[in-house]
Formats: structure tokens, C-alpha cells, sequence
């Protein structure tokens, strides 16, 4: 089973961000758009554990003792850089408590055998994916200038920087997450308040 932890994002900015994508899509046709219901904050991706796991994984989630995190989704950029561009997403300003919970969630998951992150926890929201490009922010050695985003960063170039709003965080999840031809389907498995 693929699993990953993640935030929710609330209705009203979901909904602003899919009026956003909705504009500014037809500048990059050969991007792959994440679907407006399956966006999320991702926190830890743990990747494939038997079934066996899950309930251990669970048990360990509960035991994290964090406050409620306030975001705002604001701005957007490019993984690993501009001219490289293979993915698309939009900018989160939390201040310490986002990366604090992210780095709780690692050390309890690294507890079970589950590999610590290699890399500074990066928040962001990914809307696109360059065509048949790796969604890993960074930098890889097959990575070279390339025009999937170039439309695209024209015309954001030519408007205000976004601001989508702000949502506090009062829980985060444990998700599934099934690959098909037709995208990822995303099953939350358990919720976890933040105090």
C-alpha cells in the first residue's frame, strides 16, 4: 500500500485555486494539472508498506502533539528552477509550526524503519507537472533548460502575484494513494487532531 501523510485544504481556497488553474492551464497544454479534489499538503510521503504497517503507522500518528498551524497560499514558482521548470506550485507562509509538525511526523515515522527526509521540508501545493517529468523538487542530473512552463511564466509574469487566502490546520492524514492511467486516487485512512 502507498501511503503518505498530508493537510487538507479547506473548501473556500480549494475552490479559489481551481478558478486560478482554470485561467492560466490552456498556457501549458502538455502539463499534467493536479485535480482540484486532490489537493493537499503533503507533510511525509512514506511510499509502499504492507498492510500489515498500517495500523502501526496509525498508532504512531496519534502519539504527535502539535498545535493547530495557520497557512497562507500565496505566490507560486518552480521545481528544481524557472528554466528547468518540471513542476508548478503555489507558495505556503506558515512561519516554524508547519516545518516543526513536518519534522514530528518524520522522527515518529523514522521511529518504525520508515527513511528520514534527506532535504529541509520544502511546503508548497503542486498544481502541475511538466510532461513526463518527475514531480521530485530537486535538482537531477537529466534536468536541462526546457519550454513546458514558458507560456505559462509569460503570462503569470504579466499579473499580480496570487493570494489565495488563509485556512488553519486543525487535523492532518494519513493517506492511500493509488496509481492509474487516469492519475493518482487519493483515500484518506485516518485523521489526526492538532491540538
Amino acid at each position: 500500500m502507498r501511503l503518505f501523510i498530508a493537510l487538507d485544504i479547506d473548501d473556500a481556497i480549494r475552490g479559489r485555486i481551481a478558478r486560478f488553474v482554470e485561467g492560466v492551464s490552456g498556457f501549458a497544454l502538455d502539463a499534467r494539472w493536479a485535480k482540484p479534489e486532490s489537493m493537499h499538503v503533503t507533510l511525509k510521503f512514506i511510499g509502499e508498506q504492507p498492510d500489515a504497517a498500517v495500523e502501526q503507522i496509525k498508532q504512531a500518528l496519534a502519539s504527535v502533539a502539535s498545535g493547530a498551524v495557520d497557512i497562507l497560499f500565496r505566490g507560486y514558482g518552480f521545481f528544481p528552477t524557472a528554466k528547468s521548470a518540471r513542476v508548478f506550485w503555489i507558495g505556503l507562509e506558515a512561519g516554524p509550526q508547519l516545518a516543526a509538525l513536518a519534522t514530528l511526523i518524520d522522527a515518529k515515522m523514522a521511529s518504525l524503519g520508515i527513511p528520514k527526509e534527506d532535504r529541509a521540508f520544502s511546503p508548497h501545493l503542486t498544481l502541475a507537472r511538466g510532461a513526463g517529468a518527475s514531480g521530485a523538487p530537486r535538482r537531477s542530473k537529466t534536468d536541462a533548460p526546457n519550454r513546458n512552463f514558458h507560456r505559462l511564466q509569460e503570462k503569470l509574469a504579466a499579473l499580480p502575484t496570487p493570494d489565495f487566502g488563509t485556512m488553519t490546520a486543525r487535523e492532518f492524514f494519513l493517506y492511500q494513494s493509488q496509481l492509474s492511467p487516469k492519475g493518482s486516487k487519493y483515500t484518506k485512512l485516518a485523521g489526526f487532531a492538532l491540538r
